[in-house]
């Protein structure tokens, strides 16, 4: 049988063709997730990007195909349904804006599957895009830990929403947290020591950090807090003490790190209290 015998057939029996198309795409898309899955476990590599793009790939070539099959019918459809185009635009305008939100991301790349990223007020680690929606594993930024939701986010949102790639802070945060207390206790007397106990919890991973800070900076053009912690001493609107410590961590000691110091400054906030 020919090339153009087996074009022929195609054209005339579209519907088992377009079945065939479908059918041919799914199952190799279940035999490459596989394969690169095998190998991606082997190697200890991260291949969830190159698995989306995939699946993407294949999707997109099935649409075409099927596109190009039903090309006549869909002119007809077209010419046929002429007057209801407005009608139409104004019922698909939700699908449409996600297709421009996909197209929006693939162009300008904000950020890829496995980053951190805020998508209004929902803070998740990307694990997958498609023409429809986008994938997130649900993050709770406080704690810089997954809370084992998914959120599935129409890509309408990401052309009406700004897009925050949090990615840095998946490894190392800047954490900052504030301490209150009364007015009884001149916290300046013992800032001193207080900044020098911070900086021996954040001892163990100081060059790191101080190599992972310089990196963001030069990556981002900015200057950021860290990695040496500090204190900062001020008012509430109450007329109370505050004490805001930040520090720059790992992301996963963070919360650690703030009992210590927090344990810290408790115990020489009271023995200041007792020498009164």
């Amino acid at each position: 049988m020919t090339g153009l015998e087996i074009y022929s057939l195609l054209f005339e029996h579209k519907l088992l063709s377009s079945l065939m198309f479908i059918v041919l795409a799914y199952f190799l898309k279940l035999m490459l997730v596989k394969v690169i899955r095998k190998r991606s476990k082997a190697k200890g590599e991260d291949r969830r990007y190159v698995i989306n793009l995939i699946k993407n790939l294949i999707n997109l070539t099935v649409v075409v195909l099927l596109f190009v099959l039903w090309t006549e019918e869909l002119q007809k459809f077209a010419l046929s349904v002429a007057a209801f185009v407005v009608a139409i635009v104004i019922a698909t305008r939700e699908f449409i804006q996600c297709i421009i939100g996909y197209i929006y991301i693939i162009v300008s790349r904000p950020f890829q599957v496995g980053d951190w990223i805020q998508v209004g007020s929902s803070y998740g680690e990307v694990t997958e895009t498609n023409w429809a929606k986008l994938t997130l594993l649900e993050v709770d930024i406080d704690s810089y830990s997954h809370t084992g939701k998914t959120l599935y986010l129409p890509n309408s949102m990401l052309i009406l929403n700004t897009i925050k790639n949090l990615n840095f802070m998946k490894r190392y945060a800047t954490h900052t947290f504030t301490l209150t207390r009364s007015q009884r206790v001149n916290l300046f007397s013992f800032r001193d020591e207080l900044l020098e106990r911070a900086a021996v919890h954040c001892q163990d991973f100081y060059e790191v950090a101080h190599r992972y800070n310089y990196l963001i900076e030069k990556r981002l053009d900015v200057t950021i807090a860290g990695p040496a912690p500090t204190v900062t001493i001020s008012t509430s609107d109450i007329g109370k003490n505050t004490a805001s410590v930040t520090i720059f961590c790992p992301s996963d000691q963070a919360l650690d790190i703030e009992q210590k110091i927090t344990q810290d400054f408790m115990e020489l906030w009271y023995l200041e209290l007792r020498n009164l």
